[in-house]
């Protein structure tokens, strides 16, 4: 066997073992060759029982000067671009109605906010403090009911 076969074979087996040991790290890390694995934070429901965490709760939930505040904060991130001006859809998903993608909750709402989705809403997580994102959830939470500030006409 010559040495350039030989050679080819030892690069083939390196990459191969290099595959299988990225292949064993650990759930939940990416391995990245040459570098330690790196926790991975998944956007949206995972499939499958998983474990339970506990829902954040919204402090202003009822509260109608908090969602009149997050109204005020849709209009002034234009929220309305994507969403529609009373928040009734356009690009982006109505949120008047009562299917949801990643879920209703006051929860979900927020981590939508905070992580943004795939294919268009961006992450606001680390450029709004939380209480506006709270507001916001306020505000989503109360379209189309009677609590709902300036509703359309």
């Amino acid at each position: 066997m010559s040495s350039r076969s030989s050679l080819l074979i030892i690069a083939v087996a390196a990459a191969w073992l290099g595959t299988a040991i990225a292949c064993r790290s650990e759930p939940g890390t990416q391995a990245v060759a040459g570098a330690a694995a790196a926790p991975v934070s998944p956007l949206g429901p995972i499939p499958g029982p998983g474990t339970s965490t506990p829902e954040a709760s919204n402090p202003y939930d009822g509260d109608a000067t908090a969602a009149a505040d997050g109204r005020k904060l849709f209009v002034r991130f234009n929220c309305s671009g994507c969403h529609g001006g009373r928040g009734g859809g356009g690009m982006g998903p109505s949120l008047r109605d009562p299917e949801w993608i990643y879920g209703s909750s006051d929860a979900s709402i927020h981590d939508s906010i905070a992580q943004g989705r795939a294919h268009g809403m961006p992450a606001w997580g680390t450029k709004l403090p939380d209480d506006y994102m709270w507001k916001l959830t306020a505000y989503i939470k109360s379209l189309g009911t009677p609590d709902e500030p300036n509703p359309p006409q």
